[in-house]
């Protein structure tokens, strides 16, 4: 959940949303779509003969319109079990226009709500038993999946931590992630994780130290988040994971107003739980 972007921009992906509609032949319901980071990405609810519908439009210059971000929610509809609970994508859409290539994503429509419009949660969700339940279920079904797809690469983790969180690394253990699994991203009070444009291959635990340290504003929320996920996160596979997040965090503090509100509980965790090296 992002604010709309330059004027230019914003103009350009309203005019991709109408293309977009025209070519699938929908027509669009959302007074106020929903911004993606910079203006890359627009969505909101459609209708056609079929029913009710969400449009997703994602803008790339031609030459990066490939790859992980731009395939991965086509190629999470096709691999990934059902037991993992997402909007089914209908359709895609591909096409170019002045020096921009576009993709049209047509998902179900749910009647879930997302919990939080940022990544970092503000407040304690009211979400039944069953859907900390479900959350865990796929998190551990979503781990077994086999896939050659990279969502955070070593090469990052081996530089980031140490400059950021003074830690050592040591052995890393791999394992698939959703690898964005913030508030913003999932849905209830029936549980449904939106945005699969960057699963694949991560630290084991890398989802559960996400969701855990995106709620340390809550800490009752952080609570119920360690005590379902804990058969993840307290094992010592998940610590480099927790770096990692950590480190990201901190990274983008100065640059990113939910990660600067975040970097305080992110440094007293820290300074509570790993020892550093410098």
């Amino acid at each position: 959940m992002f604010s709309a972007p330059d004027d230019a921009t914003a103009q350009r992906m309203r005019n991709a949303r109408i293309s977009a509609c025209t070519a699938l032949a929908l027509t669009d319901l959302a007074e106020e779509p929903i911004w993606g980071y910079a203006g890359r990405t627009l969505s909101g609810a459609v209708t056609s003969a079929q029913g009710t519908g969400w449009l997703r439009v994602v803008a790339e210059p031609p030459d990066k319109a490939h790859g992980k971000l731009w395939d991965d929610p086509k190629t999470a509809q096709e691999l990934l079990p059902p037991a993992i609970p997402r909007p089914v994508l209908h359709d895609v859409h591909d096409w170019q226009a002045a020096g921009w290539a576009y993709r049209a994503e047509l998902y179900q429509h749910t009647d879930a709500t997302v919990i939080s419009r940022s990544p970092v949660l503000e407040h304690d969700p009211a979400l039944p038993k069953t859907w900390w339940t479900k959350l865990r279920t796929a998190l551990d079904c979503l781990a077994e999946v086999p896939t050659e797809r990279i969502a955070v690469r070593e090469e990052y983790i081996r530089r980031a931590i140490p400059e950021y969180t003074g830690c050592d690394i040591g052995q890393i253990e791999w394992s698939t992630a959703h690898g964005d699994f913030h508030w913003s991203n999932l849905a209830g009070p029936d549980l449904t994780i939106l945005d699969w444009e960057g699963w694949g291959q991560a630290p084991v635990g890398f989802d559960a130290a996400q969701f855990y340290l995106y709620s340390l504003h809550t800490p009752a929320t952080a609570a119920r988040v360690r005590q379902t996920l804990g058969h993840i996160l307290d094992t010592p596979a998940a610590r480099v994971a927790e770096l990692t997040i950590c480190a990201r965090v901190l990274q983008a503090a100065d640059r990113t107003p939910f990660y600067k509100e975040l970097a305080g509980p992110v440094k007293e965790y820290l300074d509570a739980t790993y020892e550093r090296t410098r």
